[in-house]
């Protein structure tokens, strides 16, 4: 099987939460983001198919819609992991060892910056700033902030959230 093939058929996905999103924002002027925010919070992500059936519904062509995706960073194309931890690169993160931290978040995971785990559980994304310097070195698991790391409180702090569910 080629994997154009395997791509499509990884992509089926059930468009019933889309229309009934979509229902709502049919007929209504600048509906194309708050629709893109609702889909992608029923999902988790903007699955291709939705893109092309709120084309369709909104009548916008698709490449607007792809223009919008990929212009926003709010929008994500690909799943992403229930867990996702955000490592700060900020200047006081970065004197303080926010390198070594991105390391260990790597090699505990096995995914770099914007790599989801293969089972969906984490996301890696390095951001600018956290906006938590006093506590730096720092990461987010979701909306929970952890300080002052060391490779042992990063490590805890993986184990915590590999042990959830």
């Amino acid at each position: 099987m080629s994997e154009a093939v395997e791509k499509v058929e990884e992509q089926e996905i059930d468009l019933g939460p889309a229309n009934l999103i979509l229902d709502k924002f049919v007929n209504m002027q600048g509906a194309l983001m708050p629709a893109l925010q609702a889909i992608q919070e029923s999902y988790g992500y903007i699955p291709e198919p939705t893109v092309h059936l709120t084309a369709e519904r909104l009548n916008v062509y698709a490449s607007q819609i792809y223009g919008v995706l990929t212009f926003y960073a709010q929008f994500h194309l690909e799943p992403r992991g229930k867990y996702i931890v955000r490592v700060c690169m900020g200047t006081a993160c970065h004197v303080k060892g926010a390198a070594r931290i991105a390391d260990v978040i790597k090699n505990q995971l096995g995914v770099g910056h914007a790599e989801t785990t293969d089972d969906l559980k984490f996301t890696a994304e390095y951001v600018a700033c956290i906006g938590a310097c006093g506590m730096a070195p720092v990461i987010m698991v979701n909306n929970d902030t952890f300080g002052s790391l060391t490779v042992q409180k990063v490590e805890e702090v993986i184990a915590k959230y590999r042990n959830m569910d």
